[in-house]
């Protein structure tokens, strides 16, 4: 993960993906805080490693959390900066959230479940949209139902959009 501290806060940057299958079915993964319990689901990806460009990292991140691999990469249609607890430390997290287009495939992460677990990921889903604006669960970013919804009617911007916490 590319950080830098200043005082208590990691500033880093990641990359995240929206994984729609043709049936346009989005893929979540289920984040448990180790710190204080809290959860919510969010899309794959996470920080970059030193070096690393948002493509490669988000690549790395896919391969490791959902085992996908070899998949055309869209543009990048959202960001976000969220500045959050995390296991004891504050990261100040600046988000860019690519578009990816896969045929359905076995949900098998690169690095296993125990090493999944130990990274605060507890579970894999794929939601309909439906799914997502019943449910109750926690989402970030927060309002991931309707943005997915204005995405799925209306496409992509021109430029990538601040999707806010």
């Amino acid at each position: 993960m590319d950080t830098t501290e200043t005082g208590q806060v990691e500033v880093r940057q990641a990359a995240r993906a929206l994984v729609l299958d043709p049936a346009e079915r989005l893929l979540l993964v289920r984040f448990v805080d180790p710190g204080n319990s809290e959860e919510w689901w969010a899309t794959p990806g996470g920080g970059l490693d030193p070096g690393e460009d948002l493509e490669a990292g988000l690549r790395r991140e896919l391969r490791e959390e959902t085992g996908l691999e070899g998949f055309g990469l869209g543009r990048v249609v959202w960001t976000r900066r969220h500045v959050f607890p995390w296991a004891g430390r504050t990261l100040d997290q600046h988000e860019s959230f690519f578009l990816v287009r896969v045929q359905p495939f076995d949900l098998r992460p690169g690095i296993g479940l125990v090493a999944l677990r130990a990274e605060a990921v507890h579970e894999l889903r794929w939601w309909t949209l439906e799914e997502l604006e019943r449910s109750d669960a926690r989402f970030a970013p927060s309002r991931l139902p309707s943005l997915l919804r204005a995405l799925l009617t209306s496409g992509a911007g021109a430029e990538p959009i601040d999707v806010g916490i």
